[in-house]
């Protein structure tokens, strides 16, 4: 066996910050949004004294909080390698996702938990007009700032902030429901508001299972197999290559690492093997997204198509 190894670290390093740069700026600019928002619920909480309204006040703190693990994440994750972490800290990424999961979870639980109270014990609404309009504003700032990170999420490979679009995508089904409510009080439904906190809160819960099974499939490698018949297409179509043996893809953060063997002729000399692994190399480096590491072993091809 001989080998070749990733492409040019500069040029790794260089992709992966400029990922991680727009990933921090995403989350800089969508806290301050929902920070803003949650502050501006908070005090009309105080004179409606809508239960759907606090929930979506809680889910919209909590929903800027996450953007703090988020952000140290990305910033651990531009560390560099060391002999103890040897591939790097990019998995702080994912681990800030869990924290995101709970965080959707622990907001479904408040939300269903006050509404059931709330149902139970109903309060007189007040200031509908102003409710509604909280509702409606919340609904359309939390769905800009979760088409927004989920649209950079998936833009540089990042699951976590992809799960926190979606976190924000739950608030904004929150902010919905407080409208919905305030039309049901007005209409002279008084438990609409406890009821619309309870559908939300079910709501929420769907979006978390949804984070949960995305962030579960980083943590254990999980890659879409058509990514892996991408990556094997790819070293397939380079000149010189008889055939691919393996093939292992993992997410590292929001970047891809490839560990691929190729099969070459038997004539060939190490230093040919070698060439056309690198053609290989830089091959899928051109044409696989957010790949940032692709290893290539070399072996002679037992089956030797070329000289058969």
């Amino acid at each position: 066996m001989f080998g070749t190894h990733s492409h040019d670290p500069a040029e790794s390093l260089d992709s992966a910050l400029e990922s991680s740069e727009r990933g921090t700026r995403a989350l800089v600019i969508s806290f301050s949004v929902l920070m803003a928002t949650a502050i501006v619920q908070a005090l009309i909480v105080v004179f409606t004294g809508s239960v759907s309204l606090i929930a979506d006040t809680i889910h919209n703190f909590s929903d800027a909080l996450t953007a703090v693990p988020l952000f140290i994440a990305f910033r651990l994750g531009r560390r560099a390698a060391t002999r103890r972490y040897t591939y790097g800290y990019r998995r702080a990424e994912d681990l800030a996702g869990l924290f995101v999961v709970l965080m959707i979870l622990i907001s479904a639980i408040v939300v269903i938990w006050e509404s059931i109270n709330r149902l139970s014990n109903p309060q007189e609404l007040h200031y509908l007009g102003v409710l509604f309009a909280a509702g409606v504003v919340g609904f359309a700032g939390n769905e800009l700032v979760a088409l927004y990170r989920i649209r950079v999420g998936r833009q540089i490979g990042s699951a976590a902030l992809v799960a926190d679009g979606r976190h924000a995508r739950a608030d904004g089904f929150t902010s919905l429901a407080v409208a919905v409510a305030a039309v049901g009080v007005w209409l002279g439904f008084d438990r609409a508001d406890p009821i619309a906190g309870i559908v939300v809160g079910i709501v929420i819960l769907r979006i978390m299972w949804s984070a949960c099974r995305d962030i579960y499939g980083r943590l254990m490698d999980a890659v879409d197999p058509e990514l892996v018949d991408e990556i094997e297409g790819v070293a397939n179509s380079v000149e010189g290559v008889l055939s691919v043996n393996a093939c292992q893809v993992r997410w590292m953060g929001h970047r891809l690492r490839a560990d691929i063997s190729i099969g070459v002729a038997l004539t060939l000399t190490v230093e040919d093997g070698h060439h056309i692994g690198e053609h290989v190399r830089e091959a899928l480096r051109q044409r696989v997204r957010f790949l940032d590491e692709a290893f290539v072993h070399v072996h002679a091809d037992s089956t030797d198509r070329a000289s058969a």
